[in-house]
């Protein structure tokens, strides 16, 4: 009888895993095991592995081709666990008890004897650590029973993931096991903030907005950043880039152009594709779609995407910021 089976390539390809308890105490045993598994948050797929294994948090830097002095986030399920992994002041108790879990980080002190891979730091006494309130990640973190880093799923420097496809369409075998958990909930990266100094810096803006944790903790300073030290992901100048250029501000698109467009379709269109962020102008919706959409339309086949303008308010602060990072010079 002729085998019609397809022939073994030999090409490693990631289990998908559900998020069914078995499915969790998969993932949670192949993180305890040194392996990179990607995984929901309520901001975006994160790429995780074992925060205090070496070997694990060096084979996040190769899947991403991330240069190492650009620091990761330590994932932890509560506060309490978080404590045990940096220095809390009042200023950071405050916000973890108002924003946790939830798309806060906050780069505090690191403790001289911790256990947590100097990668993870980018070999800095700080550590970025952060509560996700999405339940997927909080059943991985206590399965796995270990801190766990996770910049988002995706290679350095390209358009975040918020589905498990973006995560194999950009990272493919670089994985060993991507949990499917749908589509993430705010779509943007959490807000970081740097309380190691009698200064608090909004280092990354997010879904957490400066003014809510200024009632909290009082002034609250934008840095200005410095791409080649960043204390915290998402400070490089160029970042979260579709291969396709991006122009901002733009009132209309050329012929040769796509389109990401935001509120009523009122402007003059001249290119041949299109989405919008949002027809009601809504922000939180707008924030959900970006990096899908700027997928969508670098997979168009356009070298160009012209962006209107975004109001720098609320959630538009940390949608502009993206935008801009996208749009900038590339190396």
């Amino acid at each position: 009888m002729t085998d019609h089976s397809a022939p073994d390539t030999g090409e490693k390809r990631p289990a998908l895993i559900p998020t069914t308890p078995a499915g969790i105490a998969q993932a949670g045993e192949l993180l305890r095991a040194g392996r990179l598994v990607a995984f929901p948050t309520e901001t975006v797929y994160g790429l995780g592995a074992d925060a205090t294994d070496d070997r694990a948090v060096a084979a996040i830097f190769a899947a991403k081709g991330r240069p190492q002095f650009n620091p990761l986030i330590a994932h932890v399920p509560d506060l309490a666990s978080a404590q045990s992994w940096g220095l809390f002041d009042d200023r950071a108790h405050d916000l973890a008890t108002q924003f946790w879990p939830g798309p806060l980080t906050m780069v505090v002190p690191r403790p001289a004897n911790s256990a947590l891979s100097l990668l993870v730091s980018a070999g800095l006494d700080s550590i970025a650590i952060r509560v996700p309130g999405h339940p997927v990640a909080q059943a991985i973190l206590r399965t796995a029973g270990k801190p766990i880093a996770a910049p988002s799923a995706n290679r350095s420097g390209a358009v975040s993931p918020t589905t498990p496809h973006h995560v194999l369409e950009s990272l493919g075998d670089r994985v060993d096991a991507i949990v499917t958990g749908g589509k993430c909930m705010v779509g943007l990266e959490s807000t970081v903030i740097d309380l190691t100094g009698p200064e608090a810096v909004l280092l990354r803006p997010g879904a957490v907005l400066p003014d809510e944790m200024e009632r909290l903790i009082g002034p609250v300073r934008l840095s200005a950043g410095d791409p080649t030290a960043p204390k915290s992901p998402g400070q490089l100048e160029s970042h979260y880039a579709p291969n396709a250029a991006v122009r901002l501000n733009a009132s209309s698109a050329e012929e040769d152009e796509a389109f990401l467009t935001f509120g009523p379709d009122r402007f003059v269109f001249g290119g041949t594709t299109r989405l919008n962020l949002s027809l009601e102008g809504d922000l939180n919706e707008a924030a959900a779609n970006l990096f899908s959409h700027l997928r969508s339309l670098d997979q168009s086949g356009t070298r160009r995407i012209a962006v209107m303008p975004i109001p720098e308010v609320g959630l538009g602060l940390a949608i502009n910021d993206r935008l801009r990072r996208a749009a900038a010079p590339r190396s």
